[in-house]
Protein backbone atom coordinates (compact mmCIF):
# COMPACT_ATOMS: atom_id res chain seq x y z
CA UNK A 1 0.00 0.00 0.00
CA UNK A 2 2.83 2.38 0.91
CA UNK A 3 4.53 1.71 -2.47
CA UNK A 4 1.27 2.41 -4.33
CA UNK A 5 0.86 5.68 -2.43
CA UNK A 6 4.40 6.76 -3.32
CA UNK A 7 3.81 5.95 -7.00
CA UNK A 8 0.56 7.91 -6.90
CA UNK A 9 2.32 10.98 -5.45
CA UNK A 10 5.01 10.86 -8.15
CA UNK A 11 2.35 10.80 -10.88
CA UNK A 12 0.55 13.76 -9.29
CA UNK A 13 3.82 15.73 -9.15
CA UNK A 14 4.56 15.13 -12.83
CA UNK A 15 1.06 16.22 -13.78
CA UNK A 16 1.44 19.50 -11.91
CA UNK A 17 3.88 20.88 -14.50
CA UNK A 18 6.42 23.61 -13.73
CA UNK A 19 5.39 26.91 -12.24
CA UNK A 20 7.48 29.37 -10.25
CA UNK A 21 6.77 27.28 -7.17
CA UNK A 22 6.97 23.87 -8.86
CA UNK A 23 10.62 23.84 -9.94
CA UNK A 24 11.31 21.36 -7.16
CA UNK A 25 15.04 21.43 -7.75
CA UNK A 26 15.23 24.68 -5.84
CA UNK A 27 15.41 23.22 -2.31
CA UNK A 28 18.08 20.54 -2.07
CA UNK A 29 17.70 17.54 0.24
CA UNK A 30 20.05 17.61 3.23
CA UNK A 31 22.44 15.12 1.65
CA UNK A 32 22.93 17.38 -1.40
CA UNK A 33 23.59 20.69 0.34
CA UNK A 34 27.37 20.28 0.23
CA UNK A 35 27.35 19.37 -3.46
CA UNK A 36 28.99 21.96 -5.73
CA UNK A 37 26.39 23.80 -7.76
CA UNK A 38 26.55 23.19 -11.52
CA UNK A 39 25.17 25.97 -13.70
CA UNK A 40 24.98 26.18 -17.49
CA UNK A 41 25.24 29.49 -19.34
CA UNK A 42 24.03 29.62 -22.94
CA UNK A 43 25.28 32.85 -24.51
CA UNK A 44 23.83 33.83 -27.90
CA UNK A 45 27.18 35.19 -29.10
CA UNK A 46 30.32 36.53 -27.50
CA UNK A 47 31.38 39.37 -29.79
CA UNK A 48 31.28 43.10 -29.17
CA UNK A 49 31.96 44.91 -25.89
CA UNK A 50 28.47 44.47 -24.41
CA UNK A 51 28.26 40.69 -24.87
CA UNK A 52 31.81 40.15 -23.72
CA UNK A 53 31.15 42.22 -20.59
CA UNK A 54 28.00 40.20 -19.88
CA UNK A 55 29.84 36.89 -20.32
CA UNK A 56 32.72 37.98 -18.10
CA UNK A 57 30.32 39.17 -15.41
CA UNK A 58 28.66 35.73 -15.23
CA UNK A 59 31.98 33.85 -15.35
CA UNK A 60 33.65 36.02 -12.72
CA UNK A 61 30.72 35.80 -10.32
CA UNK A 62 30.50 32.01 -10.68
CA UNK A 63 34.21 31.73 -9.88
CA UNK A 64 33.85 34.09 -6.92
CA UNK A 65 31.08 31.91 -5.44
CA UNK A 66 32.82 28.60 -6.17
CA UNK A 67 30.09 27.54 -8.61
CA UNK A 68 30.96 25.25 -11.51
CA UNK A 69 29.93 26.91 -14.77
CA UNK A 70 29.53 25.28 -18.18
CA UNK A 71 29.67 28.00 -20.85
CA UNK A 72 28.44 27.70 -24.43
CA UNK A 73 28.61 30.28 -27.23
CA UNK A 74 26.00 29.96 -29.99
CA UNK A 75 28.01 32.35 -32.21
CA UNK A 76 24.82 34.09 -33.33
CA UNK A 77 23.22 30.86 -34.60
CA UNK A 78 19.73 30.20 -33.21
CA UNK A 79 19.81 26.48 -34.06
CA UNK A 80 23.16 26.11 -32.36
CA UNK A 81 21.82 27.83 -29.26
CA UNK A 82 18.95 25.36 -29.03
CA UNK A 83 21.50 22.56 -29.43
CA UNK A 84 23.64 24.20 -26.74
CA UNK A 85 20.73 24.12 -24.31
CA UNK A 86 20.20 20.43 -25.10
CA UNK A 87 23.87 19.86 -24.29
CA UNK A 88 23.53 21.66 -20.94
CA UNK A 89 20.50 19.52 -20.10
CA UNK A 90 22.51 16.38 -20.89
CA UNK A 91 25.19 17.60 -18.46
CA UNK A 92 22.49 17.62 -15.75
CA UNK A 93 23.08 21.19 -14.69
CA UNK A 94 21.15 22.56 -11.73
CA UNK A 95 20.21 25.81 -13.49
CA UNK A 96 20.45 27.24 -16.99
CA UNK A 97 21.23 30.89 -17.61
CA UNK A 98 20.01 31.77 -21.11
CA UNK A 99 20.68 34.91 -23.13
CA UNK A 100 18.35 34.18 -26.08
CA UNK A 101 19.15 35.27 -29.62
CA UNK A 102 15.50 35.55 -30.73
CA UNK A 103 12.08 35.38 -29.15
CA UNK A 104 10.08 32.66 -30.92
CA UNK A 105 12.75 30.05 -31.69
CA UNK A 106 14.27 30.00 -28.20
CA UNK A 107 10.87 29.11 -26.77
CA UNK A 108 11.79 25.57 -27.84
CA UNK A 109 14.83 25.65 -25.54
CA UNK A 110 12.62 26.73 -22.64
CA UNK A 111 10.33 23.76 -23.20
CA UNK A 112 13.27 21.36 -23.30
CA UNK A 113 14.57 22.73 -19.99
CA UNK A 114 11.12 22.66 -18.44
CA UNK A 115 10.65 19.01 -19.43
CA UNK A 116 13.97 18.24 -17.75
CA UNK A 117 12.91 20.08 -14.59
CA UNK A 118 15.76 22.59 -14.84
CA UNK A 119 14.94 26.21 -13.89
CA UNK A 120 15.94 28.79 -16.52
CA UNK A 121 16.96 32.37 -15.84
CA UNK A 122 16.64 34.56 -18.93
CA UNK A 123 19.12 37.39 -19.36
CA UNK A 124 18.50 40.68 -21.19
CA UNK A 125 15.93 39.34 -23.70
CA UNK A 126 12.62 37.51 -23.67
CA UNK A 127 11.97 34.08 -25.13
CA UNK A 128 8.57 32.66 -25.95
CA UNK A 129 7.05 31.26 -22.79
CA UNK A 130 5.07 32.11 -19.69
CA UNK A 131 7.04 33.88 -16.92
CA UNK A 132 7.28 31.87 -13.72
CA UNK A 133 6.03 28.77 -15.53
CA UNK A 134 8.23 28.14 -18.55
CA UNK A 135 11.16 29.99 -17.01
CA UNK A 136 12.00 31.12 -13.51
CA UNK A 137 12.60 34.81 -14.17
CA UNK A 138 13.79 37.35 -16.73
CA UNK A 139 16.44 39.91 -15.74
CA UNK A 140 16.73 42.81 -18.13
CA UNK A 141 16.77 46.54 -18.60
CA UNK A 142 13.61 48.41 -19.55
CA UNK A 143 14.18 48.69 -23.29
CA UNK A 144 11.09 50.82 -23.87
CA UNK A 145 12.20 53.27 -21.18
CA UNK A 146 15.66 53.44 -22.78
CA UNK A 147 14.16 54.19 -26.19
CA UNK A 148 11.81 56.82 -24.81
CA UNK A 149 14.75 58.62 -23.20
CA UNK A 150 16.61 58.50 -26.52
CA UNK A 151 13.55 59.95 -28.24
CA UNK A 152 13.17 62.76 -25.72
CA UNK A 153 16.83 63.69 -25.95
CA UNK A 154 16.69 63.72 -29.74
CA UNK A 155 13.59 65.94 -29.74
CA UNK A 156 15.45 68.35 -27.48
CA UNK A 157 18.69 68.29 -29.48
CA UNK A 158 16.98 68.90 -32.84
CA UNK A 159 14.42 71.47 -31.67
CA UNK A 160 11.59 69.10 -32.58
CA UNK A 161 12.55 68.87 -36.26
CA UNK A 162 14.57 66.02 -37.80
CA UNK A 163 14.90 63.52 -40.63
CA UNK A 164 15.91 60.41 -38.70
CA UNK A 165 17.71 57.24 -39.69
CA UNK A 166 16.88 54.37 -37.34
CA UNK A 167 19.46 51.57 -37.13
CA UNK A 168 17.63 48.59 -35.63
CA UNK A 169 19.03 45.60 -33.80
CA UNK A 170 18.58 41.91 -34.59
CA UNK A 171 15.32 41.24 -36.43
CA UNK A 172 12.85 39.38 -34.21
CA UNK A 173 14.65 40.12 -30.93
CA UNK A 174 12.59 41.56 -28.09
CA UNK A 175 15.14 44.32 -27.52
CA UNK A 176 14.92 45.56 -31.11
CA UNK A 177 11.12 45.47 -31.00
CA UNK A 178 10.97 47.44 -27.74
CA UNK A 179 13.63 49.95 -28.73
CA UNK A 180 11.64 50.78 -31.85
CA UNK A 181 8.36 50.95 -29.97
CA UNK A 182 9.52 53.27 -27.21
CA UNK A 183 11.30 55.61 -29.61
CA UNK A 184 8.34 55.85 -31.95
CA UNK A 185 5.98 56.56 -29.04
CA UNK A 186 7.91 59.78 -28.45
CA UNK A 187 8.72 60.78 -32.04
CA UNK A 188 5.12 60.31 -33.23
CA UNK A 189 4.05 63.20 -31.01
CA UNK A 190 5.96 65.71 -33.15
CA UNK A 191 4.88 66.58 -36.67
CA UNK A 192 8.36 67.53 -37.88
CA UNK A 193 10.16 64.51 -36.41
CA UNK A 194 10.11 61.72 -38.98
CA UNK A 195 11.97 58.44 -39.51
CA UNK A 196 12.98 58.48 -43.17
CA UNK A 197 14.34 54.93 -43.08
CA UNK A 198 14.57 52.13 -40.52
CA UNK A 199 16.99 49.28 -41.25
CA UNK A 200 18.59 46.47 -39.28
CA UNK A 201 22.34 46.44 -38.71
CA UNK A 202 22.19 43.49 -36.30
CA UNK A 203 23.79 45.34 -33.35
CA UNK A 204 27.15 45.28 -35.19
CA UNK A 205 29.64 48.12 -35.65
CA UNK A 206 30.68 46.77 -39.06
CA UNK A 207 27.07 46.39 -40.18
CA UNK A 208 26.21 49.82 -38.78
CA UNK A 209 28.90 51.34 -40.97
CA UNK A 210 27.86 49.30 -44.01
CA UNK A 211 24.15 50.05 -43.69
CA UNK A 212 24.78 53.75 -43.00
CA UNK A 213 26.96 54.02 -46.10
CA UNK A 214 24.13 52.63 -48.24
CA UNK A 215 21.59 54.97 -46.66
CA UNK A 216 23.80 58.02 -47.24
CA UNK A 217 24.14 57.09 -50.93
CA UNK A 218 20.45 56.38 -51.48
CA UNK A 219 18.63 58.87 -49.26
CA UNK A 220 16.58 61.48 -51.10
CA UNK A 221 16.22 63.54 -47.95
CA UNK A 222 18.92 65.26 -45.93
CA UNK A 223 19.76 63.15 -42.89
CA UNK A 224 19.80 65.24 -39.73
CA UNK A 225 19.66 62.56 -37.01
CA UNK A 226 20.60 58.94 -36.38
CA UNK A 227 19.02 56.77 -33.70
CA UNK A 228 20.88 53.48 -33.20
CA UNK A 229 19.56 50.65 -31.03
CA UNK A 230 23.06 50.17 -29.62
CA UNK A 231 26.40 51.97 -29.39
CA UNK A 232 28.21 49.62 -31.76
CA UNK A 233 25.88 50.52 -34.65
CA UNK A 234 26.09 54.21 -33.72
CA UNK A 235 29.90 54.13 -33.84
CA UNK A 236 29.76 52.39 -37.22
CA UNK A 237 27.35 55.08 -38.44
CA UNK A 238 29.66 57.84 -37.18
CA UNK A 239 32.55 56.34 -39.17
CA UNK A 240 30.37 56.25 -42.32
CA UNK A 241 29.14 59.81 -41.83
CA UNK A 242 32.65 61.19 -41.43
CA UNK A 243 33.85 59.30 -44.51
CA UNK A 244 31.04 60.96 -46.48
CA UNK A 245 32.05 64.43 -45.27
CA UNK A 246 29.12 64.70 -42.88
CA UNK A 247 30.10 65.91 -39.41
CA UNK A 248 28.43 64.10 -36.47
CA UNK A 249 27.47 66.52 -33.73
CA UNK A 250 27.11 69.37 -36.21
CA UNK A 251 25.40 68.18 -39.40
CA UNK A 252 23.83 65.11 -37.82
CA UNK A 253 22.82 64.36 -34.22
CA UNK A 254 23.59 60.75 -33.26
CA UNK A 255 22.08 59.05 -30.21
CA UNK A 256 22.22 55.43 -29.05
CA UNK A 257 21.82 52.93 -26.23
CA UNK A 258 24.16 50.76 -24.09
CA UNK A 259 26.70 53.03 -22.41
CA UNK A 260 29.92 51.35 -23.55
CA UNK A 261 33.33 52.99 -23.11
CA UNK A 262 33.76 53.87 -26.80
CA UNK A 263 30.36 55.57 -26.78
CA UNK A 264 31.28 57.72 -23.78
CA UNK A 265 34.52 58.62 -25.53
CA UNK A 266 32.49 59.61 -28.61
CA UNK A 267 30.32 61.84 -26.42
CA UNK A 268 33.42 63.51 -24.99
CA UNK A 269 34.74 64.02 -28.56
CA UNK A 270 31.43 65.59 -29.63
CA UNK A 271 30.48 62.86 -32.15
CA UNK A 272 27.70 61.25 -30.09
CA UNK A 273 25.02 63.34 -28.41
CA UNK A 274 24.07 60.82 -25.72
CA UNK A 275 23.78 57.15 -24.86
CA UNK A 276 21.34 55.47 -22.49
CA UNK A 277 22.89 52.84 -20.27
CA UNK A 278 21.94 49.16 -20.58
CA UNK A 279 24.10 47.43 -17.98
CA UNK A 280 25.68 44.08 -18.98
CA UNK A 281 26.80 43.29 -15.43
CA UNK A 282 24.33 40.51 -14.67
CA UNK A 283 26.59 38.24 -12.62
CA UNK A 284 25.85 39.33 -9.03
CA UNK A 285 22.08 39.59 -9.40
CA UNK A 286 21.82 36.30 -11.34
CA UNK A 287 23.61 34.24 -8.72
CA UNK A 288 21.80 36.07 -5.91
CA UNK A 289 18.55 34.84 -7.47
CA UNK A 290 19.85 31.27 -7.72
CA UNK A 291 20.83 31.30 -4.05
CA UNK A 292 17.46 32.72 -3.04
CA UNK A 293 15.68 30.12 -5.14
CA UNK A 294 17.70 27.33 -3.56
CA UNK A 295 16.63 28.66 -0.17
CA UNK A 296 13.00 28.31 -1.22
CA UNK A 297 12.21 32.00 -1.69
CA UNK A 298 9.60 33.11 -4.22
CA UNK A 299 11.23 34.79 -7.21
CA UNK A 300 9.60 37.63 -9.14
CA UNK A 301 9.12 36.64 -12.81
CA UNK A 302 10.57 39.96 -14.03
CA UNK A 303 13.50 41.88 -12.57
CA UNK A 304 14.35 45.26 -14.10
CA UNK A 305 17.84 46.78 -13.89
CA UNK A 306 18.13 50.48 -13.13
CA UNK A 307 20.08 52.33 -15.81
CA UNK A 308 21.43 55.84 -16.36
CA UNK A 309 21.69 58.47 -19.10
CA UNK A 310 25.13 59.58 -20.29
CA UNK A 311 25.59 62.99 -21.92
CA UNK A 312 28.41 65.53 -22.25
CA UNK A 313 27.61 66.65 -18.69
CA UNK A 314 28.64 63.35 -17.08
CA UNK A 315 30.50 61.22 -19.66
CA UNK A 316 33.95 62.14 -18.36
CA UNK A 317 32.93 61.12 -14.84
CA UNK A 318 31.89 57.59 -15.88
CA UNK A 319 34.11 56.73 -18.85
CA UNK A 320 36.76 54.89 -16.83
CA UNK A 321 34.13 52.62 -15.25
CA UNK A 322 32.42 51.73 -18.56
CA UNK A 323 32.89 48.40 -20.35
Amino acid sequence: MRKMYSLFMIIIFLMMGCSNNSFKKETRPEYEKDKKLLVGFSQMENNGPWRIAETNSIKNEAKKRNIELIFTDAEGDVKKQISDVQYLIEQKVDYIILAPKTYNELGEALQLSKAAGIPVILLDRKAKGEPGKDYLTLIRSDFIWEARQAGKLLVEATNEKANIVELRGTVGSSVAIDRSKGFNEVIDQYEDMSIITSQSADFSRAEGKKVMEKIIRSSEKTITAVYAHNDEMAIGAIIALKAAGIEPGEDVIVISIDGEKDALKAIIAGDLYATIECSPFFGPITFDIIERHLAGEKIDPLIINKDRIFTKENAIRYVDDAF
